[in-house]
């Protein structure tokens, strides 16, 4: 379980584990905005959602794309198979790496095991199988449910 962190301005930055949330509380450099009700670990609330006391400039992440990730393709897609529309946690290269294809953006697309095992090292043409959502470069907000919790 992740704890969303938010900016003194209230926009979301990123997510840190419990643990480390605990120590944010500590250090006083956050606040709860939101617990988990009844749940405790010594003094403090478990949080759900901790505000920065003091505003951290992030001019430099909205200046570019987000760096490829699989976590952050498994958000971008909704964590839903692209060729069957099922539920998916494991990432396709549409064009295999055995290929020539890369772990980037605009090659890669979630899958279910099913699919991706279907799929194997061909492309999704040669497989006779058809991409319900074709991938794109997210920006920052495309990958902000995740932080959130509405994804």
């Amino acid at each position: 379980m992740g704890v969303l962190v938010l900016n003194a301005s209230y926009e979301p930055l990123h997510t840190v584990s419990v643990r480390h949330a605990i120590r944010m509380l500590v250090r006083q450099v956050a606040v709860v905005e939101e617990a988990i009700e009844g749940h405790t670990l010594g003094d403090f609330p478990v949080p759900r959602v901790l505000r920065l006391l003091r505003y951290i400039s992030m001019r430099w992440r909205y200046g570019r794309a987000p760096g490829w990730s699989r976590r952050g393709v498994l958000v971008r897609d909704g964590k839903r198979c692209a060729y069957c529309g099922r539920p998916g946690d494991t990432v396709d290269h549409v064009l295999p790496v055995s290929r020539g294809g890369r772990s980037e953006w605009l090659n890669t697309v979630c899958a279910c095991a099913p699919c991706n095992g279907r799929k194997r090292d061909r492309t999704p043409q040669e497989a006779g199988m058809r991409l319900l959502r074709h991938p794109k470069v997210p920006n920052w907000q495309d990958l902000v449910p995740a932080l959130t919790g509405t994804a």
